[in-house]
Parts: structure tokens; sequence; C-alpha cells
């Protein structure tokens, strides 16, 4: 009896296991290195602004394009129903349930975690790490924990910032260009709660901004020195970070009504 397929599975799955019990112990770190001085509070406003001011342009614009995408296919499908006065209720909660931190959270993951992994990868690479420790400089205080706190701090902003867009977006097409109302628009707003909706809303998108930040710094601080190890770094944070957002979303919004 061939046992090599079994066998696959169960390496596959032990590695999957030790993989995530590094990983804790890496959160574990950087969480340890956050209550250690000295502060880094000049490096973590740095990477704030590495991560959050310069992803402004791509969270905005898209955030604009998505509501307008909103505003015209909700409104098509609305007036089927005779229900187009609908249209900022439907547009707002798409926004603030789902689409704002989950968008927001893969755009900042192909932009802003990439960077991030390949930035400490090329720091592996080039032993400047190595070089740190020499100098008994820990790197989780110095370079990761900044960057994975940055992380967490830009990303419900971000999130914000692309829900207000959208929204102003599904209210450009819906009322300028296809005749809603303006005031019945902003009144369908109402339907957006705040305890339910935008709490769970800041929830998952602080959730995917530590998720972001860890695996980004992971990725980069485990990887192998060489500018093929770069390469892998990189791509494994953008797709790890989206698949575990798009899971991880299920998740939360499965567990927030119980």
């Amino acid at each position: 009896m061939r046992l090599a397929p079994i066998e696959a599975i169960g390496f596959r799955s032990i590695r999957y296991v030790a993989t995530l019990g590094r990983m804790a112990v890496f959160l574990g770190q950087i969480l340890r290195a956050a209550v250690t001085p000295p502060t880094r509070l000049g490096r973590l406003v740095n990477e704030v602004y590495d991560s959050g001011v310069l992803s402004l342009l791509i969270v905005c614009g898209s955030g604009i394009a998505v509501g307008a995408v909103l505003g015209l296919q909700g409104y098509n499908t609305l007036i089927r129903f005779g229900a187009e006065n609908s249209l900022g209720s439907v547009v707002g909660l798409a926004l603030v349930r789902e689409l704002g931190p989950v968008l927001t959270g893969l755009l900042v993951t192909g932009r802003g975690g990439s960077a991030m992994a390949a930035e400490i990868a090329s720091m592996v690479a080039t032993e400047q790490l190595d070089g740190l420790r020499m100098l008994s400089i820990d790197p989780v205080h110095l370079v990761v924990a900044p960057k994975a706190f940055a992380m967490l701090f830009v990303m419900p902003l971000l999130a914000a910032l692309f829900t207000t867009f959208g929204i102003f977006g599904g209210y450009v097409v819906g009322v300028h260009l296809l005749g809603v109302d303006g005031g019945t628009y902003l009144n369908g707003l109402d339907a957006v709660d705040f305890p339910n909706d935008v709490a769970g809303s800041l929830v998952k998108s602080v959730v995917f901004g530590g998720l972001v930040g860890l695996i980004a710094t992971y990725r980069g601080y485990t990887s192998e020195p060489s500018s093929a190890g770069v390469s892998r770094a990189t791509t494994s944070t953008v797709v790890i970070s989206s698949v575990s957002i798009l899971v991880v979303d299920y998740v939360i919004t499965a567990l927030w009504g119980v």
C-alpha cells in the first residue's frame, strides 16, 4: 500500500501547524517590543507615512470608483422594484459592512504590505539585520514592531476614508447622473447603525491591519537571504494576507450577530 500521498498530507499539516506556532512566537516578540524601552516613536511615524499616507491616493480613488459602481448597479436593480429611493441605504450598508474594510485591506496589502515584506527581506538578504544584532540591537524592536503597529494604526483610518469616498461616489452617480433626490439619498444613510454596522466595520479593519502587519513582517523576517527569497516573501505576503482577510471577514461576519 502506497503511503506517499498520506505522508505528504501529514508533512504539510505538521509544517502548517509549526508555521502558525512560529508566527505566534513572533507575535509575542512584537508585543514584548512594544512595552520595552526605548520607544520608537520617530520610526512609527515614518512607517505610518509609508503605509498610510502613501496609500491615500489609491484608497480614495478606488473608493470613489467602487461607490460609483455601487450607485449605478444599485439603482439599476432597485428601480425594477420601484425602490430607487433606497439607494443611499444600499450603498452605505454595503460599504460600511463589507466593501470598505475588505477592499481597503486588499488594497493596502498590495501596496503597503508587499513593500513592508520586501524591505525587511532585503535587509535579511544584505545582512543588515545581522549587523543590528552584532550591535546588540533587537531587529524586532527597531525594524519589525514599528512597521506592524503602523499597519494596525492606519488600516481603520484608510477604511473610513474608503467608505466616505465610496458614499460620495455613489452620491455623484445616483444624484447627479441618475436623478435620485439628494436628500433622499442622504436620509437613506440613516439605515447604517453604529453599534452593529460601524462598530463591526471598525473591528474588521483593526483585525485586518493586525493580520497584514503580522504576515508581512513575518514573511520578510524569515525570508531566505537571496533575491529569490525577497521575491517569494513579497508574493507570499500578498497571497496569504489576501486569503486571510477574506476568510477572517467571513468568520467575523458570522460571529458578529451571535
